[in-house]
């Protein structure tokens, strides 16, 4: 509809609500009149309904009106949302087996130790690793997260290894007499313990101990080693299982990293009460 039309039927609608006689209903007599609406040119036509409208504002018509009834008061439900369309979930991302996994790591010491510092997996290209040291079938194994920052050609060659020297000295045992090695062969700034425990890297930890065949087996490192063994929260990781490997059973005590001790000297007494009370059989 143009603007005329729409022009012409607002006024058709308020002369209808207020009785005024349309052009057409001119008398003859009103000729003039009426010519001077019918012979309006478009400009001429739309200043002339727009004065009209103008009148009827002034006379309070400001609104158009609807013979149809409307309830104002109904209360408007609004529009349901559209279904959301459903996320298709990616599939659980499945962990890589550390170094090929348990079928691909060697089955005796020696070839372990050799292969520890050679697997491409066991840590990045370039970095220092440092080899685990000591006797097979030793009273006691020393396990670490992971070498000491000042370790280069030998495990623990740092304060925490003169920690542990003296440590050793008092609970009647000498390094030479323990196998020292850690879970990790070169050190990492911020290892993420919970992914490594997923790629395998506690059972590895697990089939080293089991190669060593230690009687006994201290881990310092509740935090990373008790991840790593799945002995993390909610278990106590102070309370470590013993190892169990082909029906021999290996005892193990968990305690604070070496090098937490030696930030924390505070920390020694609780370590050789723990040693004190394990060595006795007050914990097992």
């Amino acid at each position: 509809m143009n603007l005329c039309s729409a022009l012409k039927a607002v006024s058709l609608k308020v002369n209808t609500a207020y009785m005024v006689p349309p052009i057409s209903q001119f008398t003859a007599g009103d000729s003039a009149a009426a010519g001077q609406y019918s012979g309006l040119s478009a400009p001429g036509l739309a200043q002339a309904v727009e004065a009209a409208l103008a009148w009827w504002r002034d006379a309070g018509v400001d609104a158009d009106f609807a013979d149809t009834p409307r309830d104002w008061l109904a209360v408007t439900r609004p529009s349901p949302p559209p279904k959301a369309r459903a996320v298709e979930k990616a599939p659980p991302a499945v962990a890589v087996a550390i170094a090929g996994g348990r079928d691909a790591w060697p089955t005796d010491l020696a070839g372990f130790a050799a292969w520890w510092m050679t697997e491409p997996a066991l840590a990045a290209n370039g970095a220092l690793r440092v080899p685990p040291a000591g006797p097979e079938a030793p009273a006691m194994m020393i396990v670490v997260p992971m070498p000491e920052a000042q370790d280069s050609e030998s495990l623990l060659s740092g304060p925490a290894g003169r920690l542990l020297d003296g440590f050793l000295a008092a609970a009647g045992l000498s390094r030479a007499e323990v196998y020292c090695a850690a879970a990790l062969p070169a050190r990492v700034a911020a290892p993420d313990w919970a992914a490594l425990a997923e790629q395998g890297l506690g059972d590895l930890l697990a089939h080293h101990i089991a190669l060593v065949r230690p009687q006994r087996a201290i881990l310092f490192g509740q935090n990373g080693i008790s991840t790593l063994l799945r002995n993390d929260s909610p278990n106590n990781p102070t309370r470590l299982p013993p190892f169990n490997h082909n029906g021999a059973t290996v005892p193990a005590l968990s305690v604070y990293d070496l090098e937490a001790i030696v930030a924390r000297p505070a920390l020694k007494a609780g370590l050789w009460n723990r040693w004190l009370d394990w060595d006795t059989g007050i914990i097992e």
